[in-house]
């Protein structure tokens, strides 16, 4: 059996002309900005292609970054050095074309992220988003996710001892 989907960084022969999640942030982000960040090295952008189609169906993206040590929830704060900030993976985007809803493609994506972010040569501790909305943070609540920090809809993943089946 053959997979749907493949997962792969964006390249300039992916078309993204057609792409639409249904937020314009995100469409627009995609199609105009995504390739842009990648060349500057700001974020690493992820494509979801469709094996049968070849059409785009998702996308997500990540970049590295740090979080204040105090702003971390307890729990994730055991065994960890005693430094003022923590480096943690970014996930600043993840979008599924309408299309492809229902397919389990977002939990697909996020799982993606997070193993790439476990496998980095640059460690990080945990995997951080934002929500852009309370349907947004019920799906990444549902995947493991907690809150954390100051700001609404922050959340974050420990990924040491991540394992796949975590995010079903």
């Amino acid at each position: 059996m053959i997979a749907r989907f493949r997962i792969e960084p964006l390249a300039s022969e992916h078309d993204r002309s057609t792409f639409s999640c249904g937020v314009p942030a995100l469409d627009r982000y995609l199609r105009e900005q995504a390739s842009q960040d990648v060349r500057r090295r700001a974020a690493s952008c992820y494509v979801a292609v469709d094996n049968i189609s070849n059409a785009l169906a998702g996308y997500y993206t990540l970049s590295a970054a740090c979080t204040p040590l105090n702003e971390l929830p307890a729990q994730l704060t055991k065994g960890l050095p005693r430094y003022p900030s923590v480096p943690v993976a970014l996930l600043g985007r993840l979008a599924v074309d309408s299309t492809f809803r229902g397919c389990g493609l977002g939990a697909t994506l996020l799982a993606d992220a997070t193993l790439r972010a476990l496998r980095s040569e640059v460690a990080v501790a945990a995997l951080v988003v934002t929500a852009k909305d309370e349907q947004a943070e019920s799906f990444y609540r549902h995947h493991n996710f907690l809150n954390f920090g100051s700001l609404p809809h922050r959340l974050i993943l420990p990924i040491a001892g991540y394992k796949p089946s975590a995010l079903s």
